[in-house]
């Protein structure tokens, strides 16, 4: 209403790019797409268990994460979806499930989009019952090095979660960061994770922005951000992309159990935001592109309109 903006450090499900918002979370091709091909190319992963929270964030990124298995030939049969409201606690006839799905003779992996408490019970069920990382992976979006600390992490150890950064990341700049974050929280026991990097990010971005515009300005700041570039904390420079997203690294991280993680994959080069998934037939043929002449969230290259409103 007010024209502000907005910076959302968290990854989310895509499918929308607005004026005001700047997406320095990852999209699902900056986490979800790259965590699946590591899953397929690296571990060998036939099975798909598509485990979610029952909301927005999962309910897409699982529609998307099916459209792809399809397109690499992952037949029907060989996926599973499955989702539970927030706070869920009983995972007994869940887990039992995939381990009877994970028993067909395919190399099975769990794509977790579970979120907050509901983790711990799900981990410690699937220990109850044998699943090991080694014989059913799971790999998560949303457990990171906050959400591992101060609990039981040895029903975790070996599971796999995909992040833009890791505490863990040895650079000069991330091992400043996080003493800056520690000298000021005053408890060396807190963790640094992901979207503490993204803010770290789309703040630095903002300033730039600001001094490069001459004012905080909203509108003039919109414009001036396009193209900025700034260091992240795991190596390159994270740039601001017409629209609304950043490039960033992507990592895979195996849980170790100290709540951190050691990267066991990573991409070579920075990826970009995609604010439109190329994997379902309607988003396709929609970009975003907040400069001149385009300058709208959800352009549709086929029809050469701008296909929703335009904010």
């Amino acid at each position: 209403e007010l024209n502000g903006i907005l910076f959302y450090p968290v990854q989310y499900e895509g499918e929308e790019s607005s004026k005001n918002v700047f997406y320095t979370g990852a999209a699902p091709n900056q986490q979800a797409i790259p965590a699946v091909d590591y899953l397929m190319n690296d571990l060998g992963v036939k099975r798909w268990v598509l485990a979610g929270t029952d909301y927005v964030y999962p309910r897409t990124t699982n529609k998307i994460l099916e459209a792809y298995l399809k397109s690499k030939k992952v037949a029907k049969k060989d996926i599973m979806i499955n989702y539970t409201p927030f706070g869920h606690s009983d995972w007994q006839s869940i887990v039992a499930d995939i381990k009877k799905f994970g028993s067909a003779g395919k190399k099975t992996a769990v794509v977790s989009t579970i979120n907050g408490d509901a983790n711990v019970p799900f981990y410690k069920e699937l220990g109850n019952q044998g699943i090991s990382a080694e014989n059913i992976p799971v790999i998560a979006f949303s457990v990171g090095e906050e959400e591992l600390s101060g609990i039981d992490t040895k029903p975790l150890v070996g599971h796999l979660a995909a992040w833009n950064y890791f505490m863990s990341v040895d650079t000069t700049k991330n091992a400043a960061f996080i003493k800056q974050w520690k000298d000021y929280i005053k408890n060396p026991k807190r963790v640094t994770n992901d979207p503490m990097e993204a803010h770290y990010i789309g703040f630095n971005m903002w300033v730039k922005a600001v001094e490069k515009a001459g004012s905080t300005d909203p509108a003039a700041v919109q414009k001036a951000i396009i193209g900025v570039e700034y260091p992240n904390l795991t190596g390159g420079m994270s740039r601001m992309l017409p629209n609304h997203h950043i490039s960033k690294p992507v990592l895979i991280g195996e849980i170790q159990d100290d709540g951190q993680f050691v990267t066991v994959w990573q991409t070579n080069k920075l990826v970009d935001g995609d604010a439109w998934s190329d994997y379902l037939p309607e988003s396709k043929p929609i970009i975003a592109d907040w400069t001149p002449p385009i300058n709208c969230g959800n352009y549709n290259t086929k029809t050469k309109k701008c296909s929703g409103q335009n904010y």
